[in-house]
């Protein structure tokens, strides 16, 4: 990073051109990854400015951000798993990695975990500018690190700490839908505490809730929800015009960094425009487009190019990636909040999207069934990141479930999340390249057994 640029606000879209669907079609191709790139640096270049002034900070997880509520407080936004994801893209992660270790840490802890703990050792220096102090820090119970995470943060800084506790869903099959007392009991549960989270919040900025800026933010959250959820449809098309494992983690980067403003959702309405254009054109990610993939679980992001060139080398796509589910906020389902009652729909829609996002890692084997369908995927590919449990547990099952039970090819591989430590690409382009090996072969035999009822429905020849 060359130092701050200047940032828009929320009401600042001069990185975008004006207007929802107002573009003529020029220069659409690549847009949403341009813009999006330029709105990722002056986010980071506002947590610099932000790091200077020792502005109001709140350290969230992209999963229950609950920044809706944060940012009609005026809060500056730290995701440490997209701090951490940026480490590793940008090649430094492993110095991180060693910092936390020299402390102490075990090479056995979250990967994300560590590489934020190195950058705090470092005096908050990131590659992509300096991390605030925060004020505040909020965690639900949406993946069990997060809760011992914030307890370094408090150790560290001696910030409020806030969690927030959603209940999930009881077991496979298991459901308390909008309307039943079960669901009515969970939602006052999180509403409660999400007023009790106001009121930190007025404790630590001295100010008070304003309800109508709380209004805006949902508004806002409303229309990004529907241009993403219509984007990651639009993916359904062949070919496909994005790359859900690639493009896709840009774009929600965005989508968690801007939530509930402005920029973000004009943002979201632009890039759902460039999706369409492509649809309609005919264009796709990739020159030629042999593979459609659904992926569970997130990239290695130490060696994310190779990662991904592995994959497009047979002319395969991921055309949708459980990733873009369960850590997009609930915003992939197109959410919509009710702005003439804002607490209690977003207590609902937490406890919803939380829900999907959790079912997603622990009872996704019948979903992803659904998911294979309807996004006309070939296979499935399982990445297990060695240093997280939560994601990794039990894949090995669902995919030997696929597999026997639905009938879906699926290749299984591992590495890290950031640790390029655990980075093997001999053993991951042999896996990659007999999968689809097989994959090729199925697709022959697939194409012969039509044939040969094709042949088998035609009439016999009279002579």
């Amino acid at each position: 990073m060359t130092g701050p640029q200047p940032l828009p606000t929320d009401t600042d879209s001069s990185h975008l051109t004006p207007g929802r669907g107002s573009d003529s079609g020029e220069g659409v191709v690549g847009r949403g990854r341009r813009e999006g790139n330029l709105l990722f640096r002056d986010w980071y270049a506002e947590l610099d400015a932000a790091a200077e002034a020792g502005a109001p900070t709140a350290y969230v997880f992209v999963m229950g951000s609950v920044a809706e509520i944060l940012k009609a407080f005026d809060f500056n936004l730290v995701f440490p798993e997209i701090n951490s994801l940026q480490t590793a893209v940008r090649k430094v992660s492993l110095n991180y990695l060693n910092k936390a270790e020299d402390i102490g840490y075990s090479t056995d802890v979250c990967g994300y975990v560590k590489a934020d703990v190195g950058v705090h050792l470092d005096d908050r220096r990131h590659p992509n500018g300096r991390i605030p102090r925060p004020s505040i820090v909020i965690a639900t119970n949406m993946c069990n690190t997060y809760v011992k995470w914030v307890e370094i943060w408090e150790r560290m800084y001696g910030c409020k700490v806030f969690v927030l506790d959603i209940p999930g869903q009881r077991g496979n099959g298991w459901s308390s839908n909008p309307g039943s007392d079960q669901f009515e009991n969970d939602r006052r549960y999180v509403q409660c505490q999400l007023e009790e989270l106001i009121e930190a919040c007025e404790s630590v900025t001295g100010r008070s809730f304003d309800l109508g800026r709380l209004q805006e933010t949902l508004e806002n959250v409303n229309l990004m929800a529907a241009d993403w959820s219509a984007t990651l449809a639009l993916n359904r098309a062949v070919p496909a015009p994005f790359n859900a494992m690639g493009d896709g983690l840009a774009y929600m980067g965005v989508l968690s960094a801007y939530r509930g403003t402005e920029t973000g959702a004009s943002y979201m309405a632009r890039l759902r425009e460039e999706m369409e254009h492509k649809v309609q054109r005919g264009i796709g990610t990739i020159a030629e487009e042999r593979f459609r993939l659904h992926g569970v679980g997130p990239a290695c992001y130490s060696h994310f190019r190779r990662f991904l060139e592995l994959f497009q080398d047979w002319g395969a796509v991921y055309v949708n990636s459980e990733y873009l589910a369960y850590a997009g906020g609930g915003l992939d389902r197109g959410i919509h909040y009710d702005l003439e009652r804002p607490l209690e729909s977003l207590a609902e829609q937490l406890v919803i999207t939380a829900r999907h996002s959790m079912s997603n890692m622990f009872f996704s084997q019948d979903q992803l069934a659904d998911v294979v369908r309807d996004w006309r995927a070939d296979g499935i590919v399982y990445h297990s990141v060695k240093s997280c449990r939560t994601v990794s547990t039990g894949m090995a099952d669902s995919r030997e479930y696929v597999t026997r039970v639905k009938n879906i090819p699926a290749l299984f591989v591992e590495s890290d999340l950031v640790d390029p430590r655990l980075w093997s690409e001999a053993q991951f382009k042999n896996r990659i390249d007999a999968f689809f090996e097989a994959l090729a072969a199925r697709k022959v035999a697939a194409t012969a057994a039509q044939l040969m009822g094709t042949v088998a429905q035609q009439p016999a020849a009279t002579t």
